[in-house]
This record gives C-alpha cells, sequence and structure tokens, in this order.
C-alpha cells in the first residue's frame, strides 16, 4: 500500500513536471505576411493565344481587352518561407454599349490559379506574383486574459497565420 501511494506520487510530480516543461516551450514560428503595392497578374487572350503580364499598383485600374483589373491588397512571404502569395481583385468587363459589368470579386492565390481565377469567354487573368513590398503585417498584441483563465493549448491554436484566431468566451 505505501509502494502504491509512493508509484502515485511520483507519476504526479512527473506529470506536473511534464506540464511545466510544456507551458515554457516557445509556440511554433509564424510566418509574417508582407504587404505589396504592385499586383503582378497573367492574362491570356485566348483568340490570339497572346500572354501578357500585367503589373498594377493596388487601387488602380489596369486594362487588358475589355478587362478591367484593379487589386486591393496583395501579400507575400519572405522568401525564406512557403509561398503564399494572395490579392483581392475586382473585375469589371466593357461591355459593347460601353457599360462596366462587374464579373469578379474575390481573392486569387498565386499558387492555386484555377482556384478563384478570372473565366471569360475570350480571356484569362490569374496572378502571378506580388511587387514592392511596404512592411510586414504586425499581429495584434493578444488580449490580456482574465483572471482564472486558462491558456489555449497549441493543439486549440491555429496553424495559419492568416486564418483568423478563435476565442472561447467563458461560460
Amino acid at each position: 500500500m505505501a509502494i502504491d501511494r509512493l508509484n502515485g506520487r511520483a507519476a504526479a510530480a512527473a506529470l506536473g513536471a511534464a506540464a511545466a516543461l510544456t507551458a515554457l516551450l516557445p509556440l511554433p514560428a509564424r510566418a509574417q505576411r508582407i504587404e505589396n503595392s504592385v499586383a503582378i497578374f497573367a492574362a491570356l487572350d485566348k483568340v490570339t493565344a497572346k500572354i501578357s503580364r500585367l503589373e498594377v499598383p493596388l487601387n488602380q485600374t489596369a486594362s487588358f481587352g475589355a478587362l478591367k483589373l484593379t487589386p486591393r491588397i496583395c501579400y507575400t512571404r519572405a522568401p525564406t518561407e512557403p509561398p503564399k502569395t494572395t490579392t483581392f481583385v475586382e473585375v469589371d468587363e466593357v461591355l459593347l454599349d460601353g457599360k462596366e459589368k462587374r464579373i469578379f470579386t474575390g481573392w486569387m492565390f498565386a499558387d492555386s490559379p484555377g482556384l478563384n481565377a478570372v473565366e471569360h469567354p475570350v480571356f484569362d487573368v490569374w496572378l502571378t506574383d506580388c511587387s514592392h513590398p511596404r512592411a510586414p503585417v504586425r499581429a495584434a498584441p493578444a488580449p490580456a486574459a482574465p483572471p482564472g483563465a486558462r491558456a489555449p493549448t497549441p493543439a486549440e491554436e491555429p496553424t495559419d497565420p492568416d486564418q483568423p484566431r478563435r476565442r472561447r468566451v467563458p461560460r
């Protein structure tokens, strides 16, 4: 019986030490998003089979055939990190009567050009890169935890820095 009590205390001490060491380990490093001032697109004219490179500054509009592209934001990562180039873009088509019709609004991903590329009967447009970095986007500091609240475990932390963090509301 005394041996069982000692084994239980030893196990509890080992478990406590393991929990303390786990709390001291740093969280995995996360890549910072770099905001750029120019989005680079590839545009295909399906009639002539000509591919053009379009470098469009943010919040400015470039024309390709009957299309007008206006990038709003363009993010990349450091060259030492896995690539993840994204842009939010609006694409309008100039119709024969001169009116403009919005045919695409959303995110484009350079590593998955077919995922959210502009599909048009005559033109295709997709993101290839961003250039002219401004500065890394800084993550907002985490709010202080209320007294008695537990810290999130690494399994609860989001693994992708581009995904919003979820907060659990104490009940």
